[in-house]
């Protein structure tokens, strides 16, 4: 597993990461297979959120339920979690309060000291940054919080927390797959005023994060578009599961490998975050850090997957 010295952190973090938002409703077996399937794999950054479940925390709790971490267990591994979003609502929510509050929470639903890397879940439009500062600065001096990042965010929004928090933003995730990367199909497509895809939509997130040394987190990396189903043998996407599937053959792993190789060939800090609760998906999937597709493999998979290439 190709790994990398997360920015802003002493973390020795993997290309892929484990995100455990469906697991619920899993038994400890269930649980205990999928996370030793990614530990197998080289992946031992396990991605969480207070939202996940339900409950809220639901399975923050049913992972350390079914692990039960000891402490050299737990300081051998990285837990991220994010907070921000209030349920019910939904509405978001970056105040001191609910950012302190989210994070106890998450510690205790843990079993855990301290969290390696707490995120902003989705951006919240009446932020104050001197309040997420405040939140931060307790959290960190505490040791309740080692390193601090967002999801979801534009680099305006970016910026603008800068203006208070003092802590490095070591990370940004955000939804991204061969098929879905506005991020990246706009600035293939600058300047040409007819075309959609030529809209900048986010205000260029990944180039931003390379300038600033923050790491991509890449989210539903399989997703054809908005949570409307897989990319992976879908008959809409016929050209490119043949691409995939040639790809596949030459490189002798699964097609799942593929589809994250697409994402860990640009050239940012790029982590893939898996949602799958299939162990051997998660194997699969896992394979795909240390293919280096070529120039030509990489744009030939984003063409095929509807893009446009001048």
């Amino acid at each position: 597993m190709k790994t990398f010295t997360m920015p802003g952190t002493e973390i020795t973090a993997p290309a892929v990461v484990l995100g455990l938002m469906r697991i619920v409703e899993k038994s400890d077996d269930e649980i205990r297979t999928l996370v030793g399937a990614a530990r197998d794999a080289g992946i031992d950054f396990f991605d969480h959120a207070d939202l996940y479940g339900p409950p809220y925390h639901g399975c923050e709790r049913r992972f350390a339920e079914a692990l039960s971490l000891s402490p050299s267990e737990r300081e051998a591994v990285t837990i991220q979690s994010k907070c921000g979003i209030r349920n019910p609502g939904p509405y978001f929510d970056f105040s001191y309060e609910h950012i302190v509050s989210s994070v106890e929470s998450s510690l205790e639903a843990l079993g855990t000291d301290y969290l390696d890397i707490l995120l902003l879940h989705r951006p919240d439009a009446l932020m104050e940054p001197d309040e997420v500062a405040r939140a931060f600065d307790e959290l960190h001096h505490a040791g309740k919080v080692r390193h601090f990042g967002v999801s979801n965010h534009t680099p305006g929004q970016i910026d603008l927390l800068k203006t208070s928090v003092t802590q490095p933003l070591v990370a940004n995730q955000i939804q991204m797959s061969v098929t879905h990367a506005p991020a990246i199909a706009s600035g293939i497509a600058a300047n040409m005023a007819d075309l959609d895809q030529s809209i900048d939509r986010d205000n260029g997130m990944v180039d931003y994060a390379r300038i600033n040394d923050m790491a991509i987190q890449a989210w539903s990396p399989f997703q054809a578009r908005f949570f409307n189903g897989p990319f992976l043998g879908n008959p809409d996407y016929k050209e490119l599961n043949e691409v995939i599937d040639k790809l596949a053959w030459k490189y002798e792993v699964p097609a799942e490998a593929i589809a994250v190789a697409w994402l860990t060939r640009i050239p940012a800090t790029m982590q893939v975050v898996l949602g799958t609760t299939t162990p051997a998906r998660v194997t699969a999937a896992a394979q795909g850090a240390d293919v280096h597709l070529s120039r030509a493999e990489w744009y030939e998979m984003f063409r095929t997957a509807g893009h446009t290439v001048p």
